[in-house]
């Protein structure tokens, strides 16, 4: 697996892939997305109630593709302070200023979810 290359930071989506928690089929979503160091960030919009977020409480493991790699992760939803403020200020000053809608809405309402990957050196 190659290693993580910060410069995919700047892409302007991510591809998640989860295990669906009824079929157990991979089901893949585009989304925006932060990344720090080797954990990616997202928002979920729609809460705890979005599938994605549902099919990963059921199953951790995902895989995050970016700029046509693939890593393989374990999600999480955040629950520290910090980092949730650090996840939502991230999404939304990377996403903003090429964005026309307000923001604010989202960042205050939507559930912060992690996935640290798991790189290697190779």
């Amino acid at each position: 697996m190659p290693p993580l290359d910060p410069a995919v930071a700047e892409e302007s989506y991510c591809y998640l892939t989860t295990t669906g928690r009824v079929s157990g089929e991979p089901r893949e979503i585009e989304i925006w997305f932060g990344l720090v160091g080797a954990t990616v960030y997202l928002l979920s919009g729609g809460g705890d109630r979005s599938d994605w977020v549902r099919n990963l409480r059921r199953d951790p493991a995902v895989a995050v593709r970016i700029a046509g790699t693939t890593w393989p992760g374990r999600a999480r939803i955040v629950e520290d302070a910090d980092e949730d403020e650090r996840a939502r200020t991230l999404l939304v000053d990377k996403y903003a200023p090429g964005y026309s809608g307000d923001l604010d809405g989202w960042r205050r309402r939507s559930l912060p979810v992690a996935i640290d990957l798991e790189a290697s050196d190779d």
